[in-house]
Order: C-alpha cells, then sequence, then structure tokens
C-alpha cells in the first residue's frame, strides 16, 4: 500500500481538495492518502516548498508527495515528476523542486505529454492523480514521461554571515506565531562561539 499525500493552496471551503481525493481513491483504492497542508499561501511556492520539505523526511520512502500549487496551465509553465531521496514528488516546474534543498533528484522527467492529452485547467486532477496511481502500482518514471533537460533550480534562501555577524531572513510564522529563521543551530553555535550576543530584529514595519 502506497502513501500519497497532498499539499496545495486551495483551502478547505472548495471541492478541490475532494474532488482529488476522490479521484485517486477510485484509481487506486488502495493508496492511503495523507494531507500535508491545504492552507499554502496562494501561488506561494516557496511557502509550499518550505512545508513539503519538513515533513517528507518522516514519510516512509516510496511516498508519493502531490505540490499542486502554482500548477494553472496558462501560466505556461512544465509539470513535472521527481524521484528524490528515495521519495516521489509531483509539481509544477516553478522552483519547488529546488526549493525542496537537501541533494539534487535522482530523475527528473515532464508530463507535458499528459497536458496535452489532458487540457484541463485542473491539472492535479486530471494528470497528478494519474501519474500517481502509476506510480503507486510500481510503473517506472521513464515510462511515464520523457527526461526533463532542464528545470528551474531556485535554491532556499540562505543566512549569510558578515565578520562575527549572522544575517538571516524570517522564513516562516507558524500557526503559534512562532518566528522560524534561516538561522539554523549549528550556524549559531559555531560563530558564537560561546560568546555573548546580541539579536536584532528589523523590517519594514518593525524593529526591536
Amino acid at each position: 500500500m502506497h502513501i500519497i499525500t497532498l499539499t496545495s493552496d486551495w483551502k478547505e471551503n472548495d471541492f478541490y481538495v475532494a474532488s482529488l481525493k476522490g479521484k485517486l481513491l477510485s484509481a487506486c483504492p488502495e493508496a492511503q492518502i495523507i494531507d500535508i497542508n491545504h492552507r499554502i499561501k496562494s501561488f506561494n511556492s516557496s511557502h509550499a516548498a518550505y512545508i513539503v520539505r519538513n515533513a517528507y523526511p518522516h514519510f516512509p520512502e516510496n511516498t508519493i508527495h502531490i505540490i499542486a500549487v502554482n500548477t494553472e496551465p496558462e501560466n505556461g509553465v512544465e509539470l513535472l515528476a521527481a524521484r528524490k531521496d528515495k521519495h516521489y514528488f509531483l509539481c509544477a516546474d516553478n522552483g519547488i523542486l529546488g526549493l525542496l534543498g537537501g541533494t539534487e533528484p535522482d530523475e527528473v522527467i515532464t508530463l507535458t505529454e499528459h497536458c496535452k492529452e489532458e487540457p484541463d485547467t485542473f491539472i492535479a486532477l486530471s494528470v497528478f492523480a494519474r501519474i500517481a496511481c502509476e506510480l503507486s502500482k510500481g510503473t517506472a518514471m521513464k515510462k511515464l514521461g520523457s527526461p526533463a533537460k532542464d528545470y528551474n533550480r531556485q535554491i532556499p534562501l540562505r543566512a549569510t554571515i558578515e565578520d562575527l555577524t549572522i544575517i538571516g531572513s524570517v522564513i516562516h510564522i507558524d500557526s503559534y506565531q512562532n518566528a522560524i529563521t534561516n538561522i539554523s543551530q549549528e550556524l549559531f553555535m559555531r560563530i558564537g562561539n560561546g560568546r555573548a550576543f546580541e539579536i536584532y530584529v528589523q523590517s519594514k514595519h518593525y524593529m526591536v
């Protein structure tokens, strides 16, 4: 039994999430469907990548992750399937794959031909659901699309170091209003080296 996770910017007050789940269960009833997050900021690939990046390592190997954010065909972006860290990812070519961080994908294919066969604005329903079910049945990726010769390789925003000053950014604010930065504990401890420190928080709206 394969696990298929869903991440989208659809929210829960429309029929989109239910339709995708229904399509998946009809095509591969043995699959276990898990919601990661459907409150991604609209069209925000960075937000989606952050959420999935922190969730997927905790899932079993060969889990299939559908990331339905910014997939509208009128945006002119390709649809991709990738295998990375023994997981599968279905997403648009909008930088998400690179923003997941870590190692490069082992394999990336384009799903363009499937989009031509099913010119639907609801891409996650018409293409992602079918590809996810094929992967869950053990179909090799090379049989589902052509190798992606190039794709959008964005990288997560990184903290920088100037002398003994670490300059970072708030990359996420969780539901408890905790501000999460891109300054790792390892970096903080290494540069701080046990010395006394001061933290400055500055934005266009607030300065602390």
